[in-house]
């Protein structure tokens, strides 16, 4: 199929080997996350999506925090195989974290009583929509990433760190950076199981 679309979403795949040489400049990846996030759609144009692009240390910062809330919790003799993932995550050159505003979800809640319950469900798929529009985005400037969720460990020390509204909640993590390693074939379910067409 000959479809530029198609081509750059083949080309976001989880990249896990992350180094800090981007192929493009600070302002330029910059530039392009925000114009993947600002296209994304969202119900009634919401636009409750919100990110928090970090940087070098910034993103080195992150990082700690959530090492720190996991040493919590997660066993000492297991801890090495999570610091390994966590290093490995912070080796990239840097970090997007996806929001979403919780007072723009209340405000439509409160406009349009009668779908209410849904715009909570509503932001969630604006949230995974803007996601993954900057990850194809990222892939297809040959920039590398995969998509973590460590929140809600993190969040109160980032929210303090980066002085955030109380509103916004974190819902993913993007770590980015240069390829510093190749893929394993990607494997696809039958399209019978996956797919059916009618008329």
């Amino acid at each position: 199929m000959s479809n530029t679309f198609i081509a750059a979403a083949t080309r976001r795949r989880s990249q896990y080997a992350l180094g800090k040489a981007l192929p493009l400049s600070q302002a330029d990846t910059t530039a392009l996350i925000q114009e993947a996030v600002r296209q994304a759609p969202s119900s009634f144009n919401s636009q409750s999506s919100r990110a928090v692009i970090l940087f070098g240390d910034e993103s080195l910062k992150f990082w700690g925090f959530v090492e720190d809330a996991l040493r919590k919790i997660v066993p000492t003799d297991a801890f090495a195989d999570t610091k390994a993932k966590l290093d490995s995550f912070a080796a990239g050159a840097g970090t997007v974290l996806f929001y979403e505003d919780t007072a723009t979800v209340q405000a439509l809640q409160e406009k349009f009583p009668l779908y209410a319950d849904n715009f909570p469900v509503w932001s969630e798929h604006s949230s995974g929509i803007a996601q993954y529009a900057v990850w194809t985005a990222l892939a297809e400037a040959n920039i590398g990433a995969s998509l973590q969720h460590y929140n809600p460990l993190p969040d109160a020390a980032v929210a303090a760190e980066w002085d955030l509204p109380p509103t916004w909640r974190l819902r993913a993590q993007m770590p980015f950076g240069s390829h510093e390693a190749g893929f394993g074939e990607k494997t696809f379910i039958d399209d019978a199981i996956r797919f059916r067409v009618h008329g």
